[in-house]
């Protein structure tokens, strides 16, 4: 038997039928390429043009789809067939899930904290308001040791406390939101100064249990007399009270200046989602409650509310008087500092005011001197704090200085 596996002329055969057969093949695969390129271009961009929908959908909404939250719930409380532990599921936290409020004394903090005992347990957060009045400025370690206690709360969290700023990031820990509250300065420090002296009208030896240490020359003393003859007590560095909740734990914030000023700033806008002033609390409480809804929301409610004002209607401070117009004008220019922040302050809580669309209710919007006569009038007077005026405090040493310095 012939082998024609072997002839030439077969394998010319098979080999000009493989080469039609392969060109062919190329043919139709150019060819559907071409379609299949054409269908997947136009794919792609209905794909992008749903993707575009999709996401200015998520960003009116403030958040993706209800239904796909569902989605995600159930499928967290079902077995994973590929896992021996059931898939565990938390509750969404609201963000943020960490706030912290450094109140500033005398500025309404009894006020808020009031209000947040009572929104805790309506709203279901940890609200945590340490006890300790007169520590502001901590060292290093205390720093760290204070941070990592916050951290371990659980969120949500409110924590309250007067203490200057503490920047965690600086220590690689997750860094909160901050709020705040603060003052004409020398409305507070008036304020301040007759509370610590006589009281409130909660009772006649109020005061004397608060400051048992002070002499009657000091009681009594004229704050006519404390300031223009520049007793320590009204004049700096005790003047400079405001700036430092902000500027921080470096020892330089506790000096008087532009450095100060500009880095409490700089903070304010870093890291404060709301800095309110108390001449106009109610609208701070709006803004908060718009803000933080999680935390605040119904606050105004509570806060006008007749069994609110209940809790502190005999803590307005006694015997509290203005001193001369000399004696403003000179305890003003002492302060200048602390005004410029304060005017800081009232600009961008003004400017967040429109944002929201509320209308300021400030009438004198120049930075001029004139309310030096109306204090009196212009600040609301909220519950008196207890115990939140701080007292002197050792510095922090050389070597905490040191590090201050080497590491801003």
């Amino acid at each position: 038997m012939k082998n024609y596996s072997s002839s030439p002329r077969l394998n010319n055969h098979s080999a000009s039928h493989s080469t039609d057969r392969n060109s062919r093949k190329r043919f139709w695969l150019s060819a559907l390429g071409l379609r299949f390129s054409l269908r997947d271009y136009g794919f792609c961009m209905a794909t992008l043009l749903l993707f575009c929908l999709g996401s200015l959908f998520y960003q009116l909404n403030g958040g993706p789809p209800k239904v796909l939250l569902e989605i995600r719930q159930y499928l967290g409380k079902i077995r994973s067939p590929s896992s021996r532990f059931p898939c565990v599921w938390r509750p969404e936290l609201p963000f943020p899930s960490q706030v912290i409020y450094n109140r500033v004394g005398k500025c309404g903090s009894r006020t808020v904290v009031l209000l947040l005992r009572i929104l805790a347990d309506k709203h279901q957060f940890n609200l945590v308001s340490s006890d300790i009045h007169n520590k502001t400025r901590l060292t290093k370690h205390e720093q760290v040791d204070l941070m990592k206690n916050i951290s371990t709360i659980p969120q949500p969290f409110l924590y309250t406390r007067h203490v200057h700023f503490l920047n965690f990031t600086r220590f690689r820990i997750e860094q909160p939101v901050y709020i705040n509250i603060i003052r004409d300065p020398i409305n507070r420090f008036l304020s301040n100064y007759f509370f610590r002296r006589f009281g409130d009208w909660r009772g006649e030896q109020n005061h004397l249990i608060r400051t048992p240490q002070m002499k009657d020359d000091e009681r009594y003393l004229d704050i006519n007399v404390c300031i223009m003859e520049n007793y320590p007590e009204c004049s700096n560095p005790r003047l400079f009270y405001i700036v430092p909740y902000f500027c921080g734990q470096h020892p330089q914030c506790r000096e008087p200046g532009v450095w100060a000023v500009e880095r409490a700033k700089q903070n304010v806008i870093d890291n404060f989602l709301l800095v309110g002033i108390l001449e106009e609390l109610e609208d701070v409480l709006l803004l908060l409650e718009r803000l933080l809804p999680h935390y605040f929301s119904d606050v105004l409610t509570i806060y006008k509310s007749p069994e609110f004002w209940k809790m502190g209607n005999l803590t307005g401070t006694v015997k509290k008087h203005m001193p001369t117009l000399e004696a403003l004008q000179v305890l003003y220019q002492r302060m200048k500092y602390e005004y410029d922040f304060y005017n800081f302050i009232r600009d961008q809580f003004h400017l967040t005011k429109k944002k929201i669309g509320l209308k300021s209710t400030s009438q004198n919007s120049a930075h001029e001197p004139e309310f030096l006569r109306e204090l009196a009038l212009r600040t609301h007077e909220p519950f008196e704090e207890e115990e939140e005026e701080e007292e002197e405090e050792e510095d922090v040493g050389q070597e905490d200085a040191n590090i201050w310095l080497v590491q801003p």
